[in-house]
């Protein structure tokens, strides 16, 4: 009997998702096709290239694009106003978030 070979990635997603079943781990993914859990990532990676990478260029090197990153996201978490967050800085709106959810103490931690 012939079989297809399997593709390395396939091979890899296939041995990962029975290590997970082994280990009692539901995986964060969505079925095949289903690019829900990525959307969020490529909204981000595309804004990060419409107005980093593209307009810099060309790049003299790693460092160059480390630096412009470190750069970029800096503003976007610390000095970028959202209209999602009621135009706050995403920075500003996790700290009124857990100003206003303290954490809550560990099971079996001691309060004294």
């Amino acid at each position: 009997m012939l079989h297809r070979p399997v593709e390395p990635s396939q091979y890899t997603s296939i041995t990962f998702t029975e290590r997970l079943a082994e280990a009692g781990i539901a995986p964060s993914v969505g079925t095949v096709g289903d690019a829900l859990d990525n959307a969020l990532a490529e909204s981000e990676i595309g804004l990060f290239k419409t107005e980093v990478i593209g307009p810099n260029g060309p790049w003299q090197g790693v460092d160059d694009v480390e630096l412009a990153t470190l750069t970029w996201v800096d503003w976007h978490n610390t000095r970028r106003l959202h209209s999602a967050c009621y135009d706050l800085t995403p920075t500003e709106y996790e700290q009124v978030y857990y100003g206003q959810h303290p954490a809550q103490q560990l099971a079996g931690a001691s309060t004294a």
